[in-house]
């Protein structure tokens, strides 16, 4: 069982002053609004409903965290979480590029998530989802820009590979590889920057992704990741339930 199955809601912020004092790795999830970032986090961590989707992408603006470890199996699911026992922290960023949101919401959200990126020393990762049908968006790209300069890895997920067929997965993975590569330091050297294909509906790519969070997070998972495509997965369609935009 992975270790990503552990993870229960911990706290939501929406200022930088009431980021949680952890001092445990984090991994945050970003993409824009809409390709797909909840339905990931919940097949990852194989929950149907802990990233919701709402059903006005781009409505919620704060940051969610969800913890790894510091509960047990005999917990009720609102019993609070032993701090000092938390491993890590999987870290939902609010969708973003959604036109509908206010100008004002708009800056809020975009220093929030440019500060938090940015200054978060607890940041081990970011795991940046991008549709894979239109991958590497203008604030995709801001945000992998954002990003690039703590020199810390970047992960890029894209999703719905079931809407291509063969040929065009194989496009769209060269392509975004040489993106990626197209980045450089100063020194001229390349970014640890990586990307995999996924679909949640077609169950592609998830084995890939978990053994990568787990490995930027600094775990291991008990058994091994391989038998979770086996396992009896809920499905972690849409939801249509309301809070953080997908």
């Amino acid at each position: 069982m992975s270790k990503l199955w552990q993870a229960r809601f911990f706290t939501t912020v929406n200022q930088l002053r009431d980021l949680p004092n952890t001092q445990v790795p984090e991994i945050a999830f970003a993409g824009r609004s809409n390709a797909g970032k909840s339905t990931a986090i919940n097949i990852l961590t194989n929950q149907k409903g802990l990233a919701f989707a709402s059903k006005t992408p781009g409505r919620t603006q704060h940051i969610n965290f969800f913890s790894i470890g510091g509960a047990h199996v005999a917990m009720h699911r609102k019993d609070p979480t032993n701090v000092d026992e938390i491993q890590g922290l999987l870290v939902d960023l609010p969708g973003y590029g959604y036109a509908e949101v206010s100008g004002t919401a708009k800056l809020h959200w975009q220093k929030l998530l440019g500060d938090y990126v940015q200054q978060r020393d607890q940041l081990a990762a970011l795991v940046l989802i991008m549709d894979s049908r239109r991958p590497f968006t203008e604030l995709d790209t801001q945000m992998l820009e954002w990003f690039a300069p703590t020199g810390k890895p970047i992960h890029c997920i894209l999703t719905k590979v079931d809407k291509l067929n063969r040929n065009e997965s194989v496009n769209v993975l060269r392509q975004a590889r040489q993106i990626l590569d197209s980045y450089v330091d100063e020194n001229g050297e390349g970014f640890p920057f990586t990307v995999q294909l996924f679909s949640a509906l077609k169950r592609v790519g998830i084995d890939e992704a978990n053994d990568k969070i787990i490995e930027l997070l600094g775990l291991h998972d008990d058994d091994a990741s391989a038998e979770q495509d086996d396992a009896a997965a809920p499905d972690a369609g849409d939801s249509n339930q309301p809070g953080q935009a997908d």
